[in-house]
């Protein structure tokens, strides 16, 4: 089995919609390592509502494309229609970013997703929750990926959330990595 690491993010209704995805994962794929849940200014959107984002990891040995496919049907099932333009709001979001150490082009997904390395959304929470881990193509740690990346003007912070009657995140924790960074 490998680790595989996704991306969640909702900015319609995203409180309702990621604990459904979270119940959805952890139905189909059992335990299931989450981040803390982050509220980000949307990038490249011109829509202004704010996004939930956060990492969760889980061990399968589905391959790539069922990983995907999977996805993609709970994103249907949530309203997201497969031609929906790629900068509008949507009530759920899931990027597969990581299989394991697999690189390149399998069963048309690219992993590691790029992602990774250009959105706060995304390696915040998975150098949080992932922070030894490395990345499958440079070879760096999550967590020195993290301190080194430039944030620019993308903002984010952790708010309070819950799933399954206990605490994912709150948002008076004082952030985990990000004060290695001051």
């Amino acid at each position: 089995m490998k680790l595989v690491t996704v991306s969640l993010g909702s900015n319609i209704y995203p409180t309702r919609h990621i604990r459904y995805c979270l119940d959805a994962l952890a139905d189909t794929f059992g335990s299931l390592q989450i981040s803390r849940v982050f509220e980000s200014e949307p990038v490249g959107f011109t829509d202004s509502r704010n996004f939930y984002n956060l990492v969760v990891a889980f061990h399968s040995d589905w391959p790539p494309g069922e990983l995907q496919a999977w996805s993609k049907q709970l994103e249907i099932k949530h309203g997201r229609l497969p031609d929906t333009a790629k900068f509008s709001p949507r009530a759920l979001d899931i990027d597969l970013l990581t299989v394991g150490c697999l690189c390149g082009t399998i069963d048309d997904v690219t992993l590691p997703r790029s992602e990774i390395t250009h959105n706060a959304f995304v390696l915040q929470p998975l150098a949080e929750l992932l922070p030894t881990e490395r990345h499958p193509l440079c070879g760096t740690s999550y967590a020195s990926l993290w301190e080194t990346f430039e944030l620019g003007s993308q903002r984010l912070w952790a708010v309070d959330f819950s799933w399954r009657g206990r605490w994912i995140s709150q948002s008076d924790e004082l952030p985990r990595l990000a004060a290695a960074r001051r």
